[in-house]
């Protein structure tokens, strides 16, 4: 699609960004999405478009053998991911795994710029009762960003993915979402 040649890009390079003719600031982005789901699919695969490094912890061992088995383009784990750090927005994907408390307090030892849990705000948390289960600390605890996302109304795997990213670019650029300018 064409553009006027009219429009001025020095004054605000994120236009000519946007418009591309420069390309985007490179920076170290990893998203890691746990639990193979298809929320999780949609969200590494978007997120590879918005420049994240694509991650999917599935600690069930045979599980994350069978998505490893279709190649997918991102990486595959049953594990925290060695080099967790500030870049990294961590999504938990189901919140109904009985092993979310241990995957989420591995998660937590990293310093990650972002880790937060799927679910309705008016449904309980059940990521505080299964960390508390294990000693983590209340504070700790409050790092975890749950309901996420962009409140659109999502309700398909593809919708959740594109109102999850929606907030995490939102909170990376220091912006509230939704349509406050």
């Amino acid at each position: 699609m064409a553009h006027s040649d009219t429009h001025v890009h020095e004054a605000d390079p994120a236009c000519a960004v946007a418009h591309g003719e420069t390309a985007p600031p490179q920076d170290d982005r990893t998203l890691v999405a746990v639990f193979a789901s298809p929320v999780a699919g949609y969200l590494l695969r978007y997120g590879a478009d918005l420049g994240y490094r694509g991650i999917l912890l599935e600690p069930d061992r045979d599980l994350a053998e069978k998505v490893r088995a279709e190649a997918p383009a991102f990486e595959v784990t049953s594990g925290p991911p060695a080099g967790l750090d500030g870049t990294a927005d961590v999504v938990v994907t189901d919140h109904h795994r009985a092993d979310l408390g241990p995957v989420l307090r591995d998660l937590l030892a990293h310093e990650c710029r972002w880790i937060g849990v799927m679910g309705k705000p008016y449904h309980p948390a059940p990521h505080e009762v299964a960390l508390a289960e294990l000693g983590v600390p209340a504070e700790v605890v409050a790092r975890v960003h749950r309901p996420i996302g962009l409140n659109i109304g999502s309700r398909t795997p593809p919708e959740i993915a594109v109102a999850t990213l929606a907030g995490l670019v939102a909170d990376r650029n220091g912006r509230p979402g939704g349509f406050a300018f």
